[in-house]
């Protein structure tokens, strides 16, 4: 204790220092700022009415988009919980951070869907992202890391195939650079985590980062149409 009686934590405090900022296993992420959020489009335009018309195939896409971003918050949940348990403070600052920018993701993808019929399966979906996210948690950092690569670069994929497909079309404003910026972030996390996962991988975890990115296309196509 310092005079006038204010306590000092010692370093040895970081993992409960970071435990606390994350928050218990049932957190949810979305702080007011994310160091690594992409500058590629920094205020994306919010509809101004819910009720924009939208093509049928976008209102599609965007219940994929949504339930997709919902995934992704519980993995980082699932990552979460097990960082935790483990007391593992890398892994539950890259949880953090990368679990405030999906949760931005979803808020805004959320304004857009207010006139529509969210998927009908995100309580699969919660369930099945906090699975992705906790199971390779016991195995260790590069399990994690492995795992998001796998899930960003399918993410990257079918947000393209989504901008292309405003770019010969068109749509409402402001949903181009919406898409623009999510795709941005999940480049980047894409690429840190592929990074962190290094080239050298064991065949198990070749093997389950190729289950996840068929599984994240087989969710696509039910979220698209449930």
């Amino acid at each position: 204790m310092q005079p006038g009686g204010v306590h000092t934590r010692s370093n040895t405090d970081a993992p409960r220092q970071l435990r606390d900022k994350v928050g218990p296993i049932g957190c949810t992420f979305g702080s007011k700022h994310d160091r690594h959020a992409s500058p590629a489009v920094k205020n994306p335009a919010l509809p101004e009415h819910p009720s924009n018309k939208l093509s049928r195939h976008m209102v599609r896409e965007l219940r994929s988009d949504h339930a997709g971003e919902t995934g992704a918050v519980y993995i980082y949940k699932g990552i979460t919980a097990v960082a935790l348990w483990r007391q593992d403070a890398e892994l539950l600052a890259f949880a953090h951070q990368h679990g405030d920018t999906e949760a931005e993701h979803l808020r805004l993808l959320q304004a857009w869907l207010p006139a529509y019929r969210p998927s009908r399966l995100l309580l699969p979906w919660r369930i099945a992202g906090w699975l992705t996210g906790a199971l390779p948690a016991l195995f260790g950092r590069q399990a994690v890391y492995g795992t998001i690569a796998a899930v960003e670069t399918y993410v990257d994929m079918h947000y393209q195939q989504q901008i292309e497909h405003l770019q010969v079309h068109g749509g409402p404003e402001g949903l181009l650079p919406l898409l623009l910026r999510c795709q941005a972030d999940e480049q980047h996390h894409r690429d840190e985590a592929a990074a962190l996962a290094g080239t050298h991988k064991p065949w198990l975890l070749r093997l389950w980062c190729s289950v996840v990115g068929s599984g994240s296309s087989f969710a696509v196509v039910l979220a698209r149409r449930i």
